[in-house]
């Protein structure tokens, strides 16, 4: 995409894959003239919020996390769900991959783990092929969270999509699936 056109960044980041984004040295990526100009007390309409995917995304996001906490209450945030449903279904894993395998930088992950820890739904031990490799698994505790939670978990997804009808939904999450 040819710099300012069809863009509408304040700033470029320079990051590697180690780094994190820097407010040192940000370049402005686009002048005041690319912003959309008010006239006769509009806006110009070629930029519209409510038009915008990441905008329906976190609207639906919303929507999905209010059905979350409506079936989960306090007990668990979504991550620590996310963290409780992958080690169920996968087993003993490094605190890497379950990252890996939820979508959580390894910070994220980490944090998540220690909580879970400190609760008692996870437990981490030697890996017996790799000593210096620790592994998580769910506790007695965890077990029976997860099997507490995977119906709500699933009426959670029933709900979100229940606007949909049934071709609707598989159309929605076949094309979200391409979006990852």
């Amino acid at each position: 995409m040819t710099p300012g056109r069809g863009r509408i960044n304040l700033f470029a980041y320079k990051q590697t894959a180690t780094e994190r984004p820097s407010i040192v040295g940000r370049q402005p990526a686009a002048t005041l003239q690319q912003w959309p100009r008010v006239t006769r007390g509009r806006r110009n309409a070629a930029y519209r919020l409510e038009e915008q995917v990441g905008f329906i995304l976190r609207q639906a996001y919303q929507r999905n996390s209010v059905l979350f906490a409506e079936q989960f209450a306090d007990e668990l945030t979504p991550t620590q769900w996310a963290a409780i449903a992958k080690l169920g279904e996968v087993g003993g894993c490094s605190q890497n991959h379950l990252g890996r395998l939820i979508a959580m930088d390894a910070a994220t992950v980490k944090g998540v783990v220690d909580r879970l820890m400190k609760r008692g739904f996870v437990e981490s031990a030697p890996s017996p092929t790799d000593r210096r490799r620790l592994l998580l698994t769910l506790s007695a505790a965890g077990r029976k969270a997860f099997e507490k939670g995977a119906g709500r978990a699933q009426q959670v997804s029933v709900s979100t999509l229940k606007p949909l009808k049934a071709g609707e939904q598989a159309v929605l999450l076949r094309l979200l699936k391409r979006l990852r």
